[in-house]
């Protein structure tokens, strides 16, 4: 799915917007906005979020449907998935310093593998015994892009890193012991996307 993301002002998304720092090695945009035009239904969804430090992620503030054209699916305003929305946008408000120091690019940027928050090799590489520094960073990675739109973080450790849930849940539990998951919550009690 694609999205336009721009700042609350309007000024495309870029890496310069995420000044909140989430622990050691991620950078967000406090606020954003994010809009996607389905030309098939004719209906345009623009949604404004803001992270909440408390609640550990973004939380939905607006969310505007605007008719594209008179012809529009009156019954496509029912089915407008929101967190599908979320899920497209947050990759683009979340930052990660890079190997050179100083040096920040958007989760979005990171990989060129449609529908992927890690590129395959590096997902490769960190599961690989003796890994566990740039491991606990994947983590954190994929952690944050997901548990911030409000997603299931376990799920996507899972499917991105090729693990079984138990694993990804475990890697999860011992990247938050160690400090690499400040400020990012899933709430308890959410029930998986299946």
């Amino acid at each position: 799915m694609t999205v336009d993301v721009t700042t609350l002002d309007g000024d495309p998304m870029t890496v310069a917007a995420a000044t909140e720092p989430l622990g050691d090695l991620l950078r967000i945009v406090p606020a954003f906005v994010a809009a996607r035009t389905d030309e098939e239904t004719g209906v345009e969804t623009r949604i404004e979020a803001h992270y909440v430090r408390s609640e550990g992620r973004y939380v939905v503030r607006t969310i505007v449907n605007k008719a594209t054209r008179d012809d529009f699916d009156q019954e496509a305003l029912r089915r407008i998935s929101i967190a599908a929305i979320m899920q497209a946008a947050v990759p683009h408000c979340v930052a990660v310093e890079t190997m050179d120091v100083d040096v920040w690019t958007s989760v979005a940027d990171t990989t060129a593998e449609e529908g992927r928050l890690v590129p395959s090799h590096v997902a490769t590489e960190v599961v690989k015994r003796g890994m566990k520094d740039e491991r606990m960073a994947v983590v954190s990675l994929i952690y944050g892009a997901t548990a911030l739109a409000g997603l299931p973080p376990v799920q996507a450790v899972a499917r991105e890193l090729d693990v079984p849930h138990r694993t990804a849940s475990d890697w999860i539990m011992k990247a938050r012991k160690a400090g690499y998951l400040e400020g990012m919550a899933y709430v308890v009690g959410r029930q998986p996307e299946r």
